[in-house]
């Protein structure tokens, strides 16, 4: 053992799709690329570290990203395939433990505590992890290593990229006190600004801070802060997290402006959703609908349904009926972005044998597309609807 309470890695991949992207073709190789959506209105999923020395970053919009690099590559998303390789990284992260905690897919918390004695100090099983990586995918990682996960967090970020870092407790004060306050996670835009006006800059410009000067900005939760900010973390790596939403969006070139286009596109969104949800073995319990105007206002609407499905058309017939109630509301509008979102997930029932003959083929239907998609690609087949 290390002597430490607990071991713990913070797994991050280095611009992980655009990483993929550039291992899978060489003339991408040394190249800016984003991975983005298809139209100059969609948003940076991924950025090189190539592109990111022209300033570009994830959730910019593909146009500023062009604005900033003349020679930028643009790389529509390859999200199945980006899941496969994901996939493959965390198989070989329960060769350590079976404490892992997805994030995301490039991203992961490994404890590590009861593995030291097997592999070495937490240092070395993150250097192995790191090489295994490499060996196997061809990708690099950043890892940091700490006694708890946010310190480790924090870490991963400091040599990024291909970095190991490690924090122990003993140097959080030089380690972690000249940080800025921001990099503690829940340290928004909003909170940063409201920081700047009272004086609070670093991380120990935050663990000092008096009552009566956190209490304003953070409330109930300025001790919490503060723990955090002296690098207090209690929550254990936890292996498995169900789902709580499963959606799909779109950002579209031009606005969708008549009823029937926006049907078209609501199907194909709720098409996305419905499998996501089939795939996991869920049904849901709510349908939502995500709106944006041309003058980018936002809106939402959701329904309960019962009982809970999985099936593309009563997700669809849900998602219509919010949708053209909410243009009854706003007649003439121009939509920019439209999403269908699922929450109150359950584990899917299994198919019932007396259900009507209708349902049945439905089921059926959903089941035999999904199939087709998986063998032969998302694009091999689709609902003659949702043609234009």
């Amino acid at each position: 053992m290390t002597g430490l309470e607990r071991s713990i890695l913070h797994v991050d991949m280095d611009a992980f799709y655009a990483s993929v992207e550039q291992r899978d073709n060489p003339d991408l190789r040394g190249k800016a690329v984003v991975v983005g959506g298809g139209s100059n209105r969609g948003v940076v999923a991924a950025a090189s570290y190539e592109a990111r020395r022209f300033g570009i970053r994830s959730a910019m919009p593909i146009a500023e990203a062009l604005r900033r690099c003349s020679d930028l590559h643009r790389v529509r998303p390859r999200m199945s395939h980006y899941k496969s390789v994901s996939e493959q990284i965390f198989g070989l992260f329960r060769e350590f433990t079976p404490l892992v905690e997805g994030l995301s897919l490039d991203e992961a918390f490994l404890d590590v505590t009861a593995s030291v004695s097997l592999f070495g100090s937490p240092a070395r099983i993150a250097a192995e992890v790191k090489e295994r990586i490499r060996d196997r995918t061809g990708l690099t990682a950043s890892v940091g290593v700490a006694e708890n996960k946010l310190v480790a967090k924090i870490a991963s970020d400091l040599g990024k990229p291909d970095g190991l870092t490690v924090v122990w407790p003993a140097d959080y004060e030089r380690r972690l006190d000249p940080l800025p306050a921001a990099v503690i996670p829940g340290i928004g835009r909003k909170t940063r600004e409201r920081l700047d006006k009272v004086g609070i800059k670093t991380i120990r410009d935050l663990r000092t801070a008096a009552d009566h000067v956190l209490e304003p900005v953070f409330g109930r939760f300025a001790q919490k802060t503060r723990e955090r900010a002296s690098g207090i973390d209690r929550r254990p790596v936890v292996s498995s997290r169900d789902e709580k939403s499963i959606s799909a969006e779109e950002t579209y070139d031009a606005d969708l402006t008549t009823p029937a286009t926006m049907d078209r596109e609501l199907l194909r969104l709720s098409e996305r959703t419905a499998s996501r949800l089939r795939s996991h073995k869920l049904a849901t319990g709510t349908v939502l609908v995500k709106i944006r105007q041309s003058d980018f206002r936002t809106f939402t609407r959701q329904r309960s349904i019962t009982p809970q499905t999985d099936s593309t058309e009563q997700l669809f017939s849900v998602a219509r009926d919010l949708l053209h109630a909410w243009l009854a509301e706003n007649p003439d509008a121009r939509i920019r972005l439209l999403g269908v979102g699922c929450s109150k997930l359950a584990p899917a029932r299994q198919p019932d044998l007396f259900a009507a003959a209708g349902e049945q083929a439905a089921s059926a239907v959903d089941r035999t597309v999904d199939e087709i998609r998986d063998r032969f690609g998302s694009a091999s087949l689709g609902r003659a609807r949702t043609l234009e």
